[in-house]
C-alpha cells in the first residue's frame, strides 16, 4: 500500500485519539463516570480497524483514479507533513496529563 495511505490513516487516528483524550479530560474535570480501560482499548482497536477500512475503500479503486484525474498535483512542503502528527501527539500528551 502506498505511503500516503498510511500517513492519512495515522493522522486521522491521532486526531480521533486527540478527541478521545480531550473528552476524557473534560469528563474527569466534571466528575462524570468513566469506562474501564479494557473497554477503552476495545473501542480504540475498533476505531483503528474502521479508519483503515474507510481509507482503504476511499483511496483505492475507481474513486482514486477519478480524484487523480480531476485535481492538479500540488506540492506540499515536507515540514508541514511532519509537523501535523507531532502537534497531534503533543496535544494528546497534554490532554492525557489532565486525566
Amino acid at each position: 500500500m502506498p505511503l500516503a495511505f498510511h500517513y492519512v490513516s495515522i493522522v486521522e487516528f491521532l486526531f480521533y485519539l486527540l478527541l478521545g483524550t480531550f473528552f476524557s479530560a473534560f469528563s474527569s474535570q466534571l466528575n462524570l463516570g468513566r469506562i474501564s480501560s479494557s473497554k477503552a482499548i476495545t473501542i480504540i482497536v475498533i476505531a483503528i480497524i474502521l479508519v483503515y477500512i474507510k481509507n482503504w475503500m476511499r483511496y483505492n479503486g475507481k474513486r482514486r483514479l477519478v480524484l487523480n484525474a480531476k485535481y492538479k498535483k500540488k506540492t506540499i512542503q515536507a515540514w508541514k507533513m511532519v509537523v501535523v502528527p507531532i502537534i497531534l501527539v503533543v496535544l494528546i500528551a497534554v490532554f492525557y496529563q489532565a486525566i
